[in-house]
């Protein structure tokens, strides 16, 4: 819509320009056109081409900003409208004097010349200020807050938003990450993430009925434990056709993190500097480490690939071998780590019971 806006009004003033840029013409030169309606409504024409171009310049320049001042960081940003500010109170309050000056009128045209070069001056100076001392410059807005003065500092710095997608929703450990205070700041569901789960609850296979109502329960117990900290996002966006890259986009307008399981989202969003919270990197990161004499209360449930091993699992899955552990088999025993393997599939430890381990 704004774009536009932008193009229709540079027609216009095309237009207006050229339709009465006639009257600007000499006398001598005028007397000599025989139609002088008809050359406004040329020179009409030419304003209206010449607008298009402008405005296709303006709608582009318009866009690269808005681009590069959603990519700023918050602080910067009102840093640098600060400075903006402070140059152009500058500007006015050392450029007035100018215009109580005795100037002749052949010389007036000067006034508002020095009045735009001062202003644009002063204004460029604010914001190379703001760059420079930008932090220092937020204590002007509220100096009585801590967390600004922490802000300005460079000790504290801002939380993104995180957003949740479908994925993570339904696998439920980020309700756990949430309730225990790992995962700060806002929450945001987007409209579009929301919408998902419900076709997915109202799928006719019963596995993914299951788990869109798993997904629409889990968020409704994280709205009513966290009022404060859920919102759904009501952003969307048209030109967009799936989930994962809506998702992406939205992190990327709001300089957002996501929030998932997904390993192909994980990395397409990485590939476009978009933040990832992977819950499954999380878990593997969190899984306990066995080194060689460490001990562990361990189920012995089936016997091994050879004769004398029985095999058992952590509680994260780990498969456990223990050797002279066939004579344990449905039995809880201490068993001692003797050594780990990683593996393509996963990791491995070895160990033996503990009456049996060497002392």
């Amino acid at each position: 819509m704004i774009d536009a806006i932008i193009i229709l009004t540079l027609i216009l003033v095309g237009a207006t320009i050229g339709y009465q840029s006639v009257e600007l013409l000499p006398f001598d030169i005028l007397s000599q056109v025989a139609n002088i309606e008809g050359l406004r409504w040329v020179t009409l024409g030419f304003g209206c081409l010449i607008g298009v171009g402008m405005g296709l310049v303006v709608q582009t320049a318009y866009r690269r900003l808005e681009r590069g001042v959603k990519k700023l960081p918050t602080d910067v940003l009102i840093g640098r409208a600060v400075g903006l500010v402070l140059g152009l109170i500058v500007a006015n309050l050392m450029l007035a004097p100018i215009f109580l000056l005795p100037i002749p009128s052949e010389l007036s045209f000067l006034k508002p010349i020095t009045a735009l070069f001062g202003s644009l001056i002063f204004s460029y100076s604010g914001l190379t200020l703001a760059d420079t001392h930008g932090r220092t410059l937020l204590r002007l807005i509220n100096p009585n807050s801590l967390e600004t003065i922490l802000l300005a500092e460079g000790t504290l710095k801002p939380t993104p938003a995180k957003i949740l997608d479908t994925s993570c929703i339904i696998d439920g450990r980020v309700q756990e990450l949430v309730n225990t205070g790992f995962l700060e700041g806002q929450i945001l569901v987007p409209q579009f993430v929301l919408q998902e789960l419900q076709r997915i609850a109202d799928s006719s296979n019963d596995q993914k009925r299951t788990r869109g109502r798993r997904g629409l329960d889990i968020l409704n117990r994280l709205q009513e434990n966290h009022p404060q900290r859920i919102a759904i996002n009501p952003a969307d966006y048209e030109d967009v056709a799936t989930v994962d890259a809506k998702l992406v986009r939205l992190a990327q307008d709001i300089n957002g993190s996501l929030v998932t399981n997904d390993y192909n989202l994980n990395k397409v969003a990485s590939l476009q500097k978009v933040q990832v919270l992977n819950v499954n990197d999380l878990a593997q990161s969190l899984r306990p480490v066995y080194l060689p004499g460490d001990s562990i209360d361990l189920k012995i449930l089936k016997e091994g690939k050879e004769p004398d091993q029985g095999v058992g699992y952590l509680s994260d899955g780990t498969m456990v071998v223990v050797e002279e552990g066939s004579g344990y088999i449905g039995d809880e025993v201490p068993v001692v780590v003797t050594s780990a393997l990683q593996t393509s599939a996963g990791r491995m430890i070895f160990a033996r019971p503990r009456m049996s381990a060497p002392a």
